[in-house]
């Protein structure tokens, strides 16, 4: 192998050979990292176009921040750590490309730092096809440009697992040490409970082995950024008891619930499958997600052999913890959600996918090789094929919401006003008014409160293909939107007696 100091880590155990400042040498290894990251930025900006509109989990984060909208119901399950990502570009700005770009270039730099957080633990070429691997997955692709948290999640529990395996290995430093309270911090920034599933298998490896230091590293990052989180259960839920009821009541009551059948429906490109229904994708489209554990086992295969076995163990037993809940108890499924898995599944999958391409002796194996690049350029062509599909679905069904809030406008539904009914949280972003509902995940309001309002303000009640209007609004004058029928309530009086 001819990886140079990398490649001298991994036999050895050892840290690479430092400068006379004392800092490790990985140049090589960096511009690998920030070629990967680069290329995933391009990729998102051609692929992904910029001016896609906001998704309906966007309006709601981003509405929490932005100047022009007023903000959206925040149900119990979400953060606010996207609110806060996206905040310096939409407090300020509604340009939905701007922020795409802005969030673009923010994915890229924080898979770089997690690629860093693994250098010299494993050869670069390895990391680098880590990198290479997740970032090609449609749903990342699909999502690294996007205000959701999931991606996030990702590269923070790449900083994490990889700090903590350094911090283990090599003599603790504060630099191994503060990437695990980062890492841990983005997470739980970002969703509390994931962060929790995903560091399960360190805290209990911290705790058999009394490294104290290490768990304070783990469990002062979880703190640091699940304190907001907490801190609001109390001002806003009832509690904290209170708010994981709801959030588990959101989600459809947390449970034994197999959704593995759930996540293979939704690899076809599907947002959010809820109800999951439907025929399975091609097997084409599911192959690699059978293929991925099979190729990560066989990494912990070789990772025992070499005998650097936490190195390997470490992120597969965080990614299986990490995949647990949305395998098993949920009801539906978004791919999305599972993207910290495949995460930490890349690095053992690409050791294991070089291990079959290269004997020890560093020769190529021609007819291994051969097969392997044939099966990635297959499976990138599809992962593409996937990806087109999802962003030409998703920007139309965006277009409708904008297309709809237009109408609503020329029907005189402008701001200040409130949206009710079908869809009124993304219509009432893209509308520029505020959103209620009387029912259902998104409940935050009453029938009387939004008659009172309409004596007030404009306000419309958006019914669905099939649907009912509400009683109160059975005798407003009723508009067709393509296939929604708006109730529009009586203009109100200068002096908003209605």
């Amino acid at each position: 192998m001819a990886d140079g100091a990398d490649a001298i880590a991994v036999r050895t155990g050892r840290r690479a050979p430092a400068t006379a400042s004392g800092t490790p040498r990985h140049p090589r290894a960096d511009r690998l990292f920030a070629a990967v990251a680069g290329l995933f930025v391009l990729a998102q900006l051609l692929l992904v176009r910029p001016g896609m509109g906001l998704g309906w989990d966007e309006t709601v984060y981003v509405s929490q921040v932005t100047s022009h909208t007023p903000a959206a119901f925040f149900s119990a399950p979400r953060s606010r750590g996207v609110s806060l990502l996206v905040a310096p570009v939409a407090s300020w700005s509604s340009s939905t490309e701007l922020l795409r770009v802005y969030l673009a270039l923010l994915s890229g730099l924080g898979l770089y730092l997690a690629l860093r957080a693994w250098r010299g633990l494993f050869p670069a070429r390895v990391l680098a096809t880590a990198g290479a691997f997740f970032a090609t997955l449609w749903v990342t692709l699909f999502y690294g440009p996007q205000a959701m948290p999931n991606y996030w999640v990702a590269i923070g529990a790449l900083i994490c697992a990889g700090c903590f395996v350094r911090a283990r290995e090599e003599r603790p430093g504060r630099a191994a040490l503060w990437g695990v309270a980062a890492g841990a911090a983005l997470m739980a920034w970002m969703r509390p409970t994931d962060a929790v599933w995903v560091t399960v298998p360190l805290l209990v490896l911290v705790l058999v082995r009394r490294h104290w230091r290490l768990l304070l590293a783990l469990v002062g990052g979880l703190a640091a950024g699940g304190v907001q989180w907490v801190v609001e259960a109390y001002t806003g839920y009832g509690g904290l008891a209170e708010r994981l009821h709801e959030a588990s009541r959101i989600q459809g009551d947390l449970g034994w619930h197999i959704a593995v059948d759930d996540q293979l429906r939704s690899l076809g490109g599907r947002a959010l499958c809820r109800p999951c229904t439907g025929e399975m994708p091609h097997p084409v489209i599911t192959l690699w997600w059978f293929v991925l554990p099979l190729l990560a086992v066989l990494g912990l295969v070789v990772a025992v052999r070499a005998r650097r076995t936490a190195r390997t163990l470490i992120p597969l037993a965080c990614a299986t913890t990490a995949a647990l809940p949305y395998l098993f108890m949920i009801g539906y499924a978004a791919p999305r959600f599972l993207q910290p898995a495949y995460a930490l599944l890349a690095i053992p999958v690409a050791d294991a996918l070089w291990h079959l391409v290269r004997a020890p002796g560093g020769r190529w194996r021609p007819v291994a090789a051969t097969l392997v690049a044939i099966g990635l350029a297959g499976h990138l062509a599809v992962q593409l094929v996937v990806l087109v599909y999802t962003v030409d679905r998703n920007t139309d069904s965006r277009r409708d919401w904008a297309r709809t809030a237009d109408e609503l406008h020329r029907l005189g539904v402008r701001p200040p006003c409130l949206l009710t009914g079908h869809e009124a949280i993304p219509i009432g972003y893209y509308t520029g008014c505020s959103s209620g509902n009387t029912g259902g995940n998104n409940e935050n309001t009453t029938a009387a409160e939004i008659v009172r309002t309409a004596r007030r303000i404009p306000v419309a009640a958006i019914t669905g293909p099939g649907g009912e209007p509400p009683a109160y609004a059975r005798s407003w004058e009723t508009h067709r939107i393509g296939d929604l029928r708006v109730g529009v309530a009586p203009r109100p009086e200068p002096d908003g007696t209605g």
